[in-house]
């Protein structure tokens, strides 16, 4: 008895393993350097897949059932064995069970920044975090490049070993995908359904997995972008910037030099937004309006040259709007030192353009 005892525990009857964690991938069935039997039986639940491995080289595979271990059943394996009259014996394989159920809520993120080629701004520096959710889709290929022999290869090796690929194969899909920097700070939550599709098959045939989600939780940008997108964004707040500025400035005329402190600042700020578009056709302003006359100077006679303050008189705005214009270029004049001169005739053509 004993000896039977002895002997059978010399040999594996059954092969299950039950997952008794959440964050396992890859386990190696314990053998104890024992050998499998004619007959054994192998228990796959749920989720799982049974991978055998015979020197290095992969045999069968099972999915979810009960099996019992016989040439039939094994028979890359016994192919790989050489066995010419069917199993007879007892054998020694390694088996790797990996858990293919969803993995949720792994965390990624750029620990440089991510150089990219923007239609906008050209070369400029992404920073990126976020989530994605993924499964084992093909076992051999998983096992081979990324859990390799681990007996035991849980979530938190994955993940220090995956990081930096992730990101490596997120650079590449917004490479290819060209998405401007603009849309990628502004709309990274579509952003990342877009390169779902990119990153997958790169993820598939490099390292066997299956991505379902990828979320970017955060992208920032360097400040001169930022400050470039929140121009642009009040640019299509204000509309037509052209009849916006030309009736603030019909307004402070109407009303003189009286209330337009509040307008004064509005205008700085448009006109140094609008350069280009200043000269759109259209608005109150853009019909022939007669100037204004310039103050007398002292003394009598008329006055050809005109400076800041003396225009700001004469449009009933402050000398910063005045000086906004002359640096945007709408009203022309000349710089002398650190003075600006304006000829009347400039001002005139101002309105009437």
């Amino acid at each position: 008895m004993a000896i039977l005892d002895f002997i059978k525990k010399q040999f594996i009857d059954i092969i299950e393993w039950t997952d008794d964690s959440r964050d396992t991938l890859s386990y190696r069935f314990p053998d104890d350097d024992r050998e499998i039997k004619n007959g054994a039986q192998l228990i796959v639940r749920e989720s799982q897949v049974a991978q055998f491995v015979y020197l290095g080289q992969f045999g069968d595979k099972f999915g979810p059932g009960k099996y019992s271990l016989t040439t039939d059943n094994i028979p890359i394996l016994t192919d790989l064995k050489g066995w010419k009259y069917g199993l007879e014996s007892p054998f020694k394989a390694d088996v790797y069970y990996v858990v293919t159920r969803l993995f949720t809520g792994n965390k990624w993120g750029t620990a440089n920044p991510v150089m990219m080629r923007d239609q906008d701004f050209g070369i400029v520096r992404l920073r990126a975090y976020g989530t994605y959710d993924f499964r084992v889709a093909d076992v051999p290929k998983f096992l081979k490049e990324v859990a390799g022999t681990d007996n035991h290869f849980r979530l938190d090796e994955f993940n220090d070993t995956m990081r930096s690929r992730i990101v490596s194969v997120f650079s590449d899909a917004l490479a290819q995908a060209k998405v401007p920097a603009l849309d990628v700070a502004a709309r990274y939550s579509e952003l990342g359904e877009a390169l779902l599709p990119v990153i997958n098959p790169i993820l598939g045939e490099k390292y066997g997995l299956a991505m379902t989600s990828f979320i970017l939780e955060n992208v920032s940008v360097p400040p001169e972008v930022e400050q470039a997108i929140d121009k642009r964004s009040s640019m299509a707040a204000v509309g037509n910037l052209n009849d916006y500025v030309k009736y603030q400035m019909g307004q402070g005329m109407e009303k003189g030099g009286g209330g337009v402190g509040g307008i004064g600042a509005e205008m700085a700020v448009g006109m140094a937004m609008a350069q280009q578009m200043m000269n759109q056709p259209g608005g109150v302003m853009a019909q022939q309006t007669k100037g204004v006359e310039a103050p007398a100077p002292a003394g009598g006679g008329t006055l050809d040259v005109l400076n800041p303050a003396q225009v700001a008189q004469m449009l009933g705005v402050t000398e910063a709007d005045v000086l906004a214009s002359l640096e945007a270029g709408d009203l022309k004049g000349r710089r002398i030192g650190t003075q600006w001169r304006v000829p009347k005739a400039a001002v005139d053509a101002f309105f009437k353009s």
